[in-house]
């Protein structure tokens, strides 16, 4: 069975190019939007595999439409695409959002995060890895202590310093100066953001 579509944007040569993008690939795309409010109701209404929102819509962006999907539990994954590289979408992948590709890359790389994104994975263009700059070395990991590798692990599934801090019947402050340390023994730069990269390229160090 074909895997089924909804894409939103508000661009009609853009939303059309897409979605004869993803025919031609082979996907069902079900119904097409124009802005957040009718990408919403589609979604609701043909419950779709995947959602494909361009970012900045009107009524609702595409990540307030995810946030809103996700409040009703909607089994959707739904992928971002923009012009724009921006650190509060990179923020909701592996939250709200499996996939966020650039609109430059969708030739090249679409297809490759829609197949990541329905093996359970998530994907961010690699245009938008590389100018976060994550630097560090993935020996580094080897480098890290039994309880910064636990931490490590409950990072990856988005838990705050508070519900590890429970998890590990440590304080938070104790998780915040472990997250620290980590930060610093993988060479890390932008802490938040690239961590939350790192741990999504390299799932071998921490998911045992």
């Amino acid at each position: 069975m074909k895997t089924t579509l909804v894409i939103a944007d508000d661009h009609p040569l853009l939303l059309n190019g897409t979605e004869q993008h993803l025919k031609d690939l082979g996907f069902n795309v079900m119904a097409t939007a124009l802005d957040g409010n009718e990408a919403y109701n589609e979604i609701m209404k043909i419950k779709p595999d995947l959602a494909i929102l361009d970012f900045d819509m009107p009524k609702y962006n595409g990540i307030e439409v995810a946030k809103l999907c996700s409040q009703k539990g909607m089994d959707v994954k739904i992928i971002i695409l923009t012009l724009y590289k921006q650190e509060a979408i990179i923020n909701e992948v592996g939250k709200t959002i499996y996939g966020y590709v650039l609109k430059d890359d969708v030739i090249g790389e679409l297809e490759v995060c829609i197949s990541e994104v329905q093996k359970g994975s998530t994907y961010i263009s690699k245009n938008i890895n590389e100018s976060i700059h994550v630097s560090g070395d993935n020996n580094a990991a080897n480098n890290l202590t039994v309880t910064e590798m636990k931490i490590l692990h409950y990072l990856a599934k988005d838990l705050s310093s508070s519900e590890i801090a429970e998890a590990l019947f440590i304080s938070k402050r104790t998780v915040e100066k472990h997250r620290s340390n980590i930060i610093q023994k993988l060479g890390i730069k932008s802490s938040q953001n690239a961590l939350l990269l790192w741990v999504q390229k390299n799932p071998h160090f921490y998911n045992t």
